[in-house]
């Protein structure tokens, strides 16, 4: 079976269907017919993609968009870990875990993460995003040693690391009476 004449030969334009068109319709506004049968620009060059030089700034851009995406996250995780209240519950251990874990994986996999956007040209502007990647992460971790410290699980205290001390005596306590 023969291959149609439509199908192998889609990217030419006859000049039989551009005649019909614009004598039935005018062309929108901007619309330029050199472009699309000549693959030609207006200055005369061939279009080829982005110049080595845009291709980088692109690259460079989306790599800030991946570094700068845990400062989205950290306002409601702060805000989660305030809420989750001071007592240990299941709820409250599982956030405190994720708060050191993700950013603990992420911080391992910086390589990985940003290494498509690696050039020779684009080295130390992705270095940049990279290490505002890991501060980020880091800022992660200081609000789950802050829930922490909310919830009494860090040693704070003399009484927590020597044990002649005696501990700090409680001041109020809380006693059912039916």
């Amino acid at each position: 079976m023969a291959t149609p004449h439509w199908l192998t030969s889609y990217t030419e334009l006859s000049s039989t269907v551009v005649k019909k068109s614009t004598a039935l319709y005018p062309d929108p506004p901007s619309f330029n017919k050199e472009i699309i049968l000549n693959t030609k620009t207006k200055h005369g060059k061939e279009i080829l993609g982005p110049t080595p030089e845009e291709r980088d700034t692109l690259k460079v851009k989306k790599a800030w968009e991946i570094a700068l995406s845990p400062s989205k996250s950290l306002p409601m995780n702060a805000i989660m870990s305030y809420f989750s209240g001071s007592s240990l519950q299941i709820f409250s251990l599982t956030m405190t875990f994720m708060l050191f874990s993700n950013p603990a994986k992420a911080i391992a996999n910086v390589g990985p993460t940003f290494v498509r956007y690696e050039s020779e040209s684009t080295f130390s502007r992705i270095l940049q995003a990279k290490l505002v990647f890991i501060a980020l992460q880091l800022a992660t971790i200081a609000v789950g040693v802050w829930k922490m410290g909310s919830m009494g699980v860090l040693p704070t205290k003399r009484s927590d690391w020597l044990a002649w001390e005696n501990e700090t005596p409680v001041l109020e306590k809380g006693v059912f009476v039916p």
